[in-house]
């Protein structure tokens, strides 16, 4: 005879739309960290930090969020949090449309030494 069981999911339901992100990214771990981030331009040499998001889930290379902001896949960002300790650079693997947000992973561009998820 079966019995039955439960088991909890890895990221809840109610959760926020980015962790149905998530899901294609397997190692990845929620998190909460507060950061700005900017749109890199060619023609622009520093960049407009110009949204105010949070950072979700981050893998060992990569950070998932959401923004108002509209991104395209391989998009350049700048990422930095409040007191200058982390600001790095990532372009966009995956982008995902939601009424209202665009939910994004976006990989780093190197190493990242500092970041707080590792392998």
């Amino acid at each position: 005879m079966a019995q039955q069981a439960t088991a909890t999911a890895r990221y809840p339901q109610d959760a926020s739309p980015v962790a149905g992100l998530a899901r294609f990214f397997p190692d990845a771990t929620a998190m909460r960290m507060p950061v700005q981030f900017a749109r890199m331009v060619e023609s622009s040499q520093s960049p407009d930090f110009s949204e105010s998001i949070v950072i979700e889930f981050g893998t060992p290379r990569e950070v998932l969020f959401a923004c108002k902001t509209p991104l395209e896949f391989a998009d350049v960002l700048r990422l930095r949090n409040s007191d200058g300790s982390f600001e790095e650079e990532a372009r966009v693997v995956a982008v995902q449309y939601h009424p209202g947000n665009t939910l994004v992973a976006a990989r780093f561009n190197r190493e990242v030494p500092n970041w707080i998820v590792k392998p």
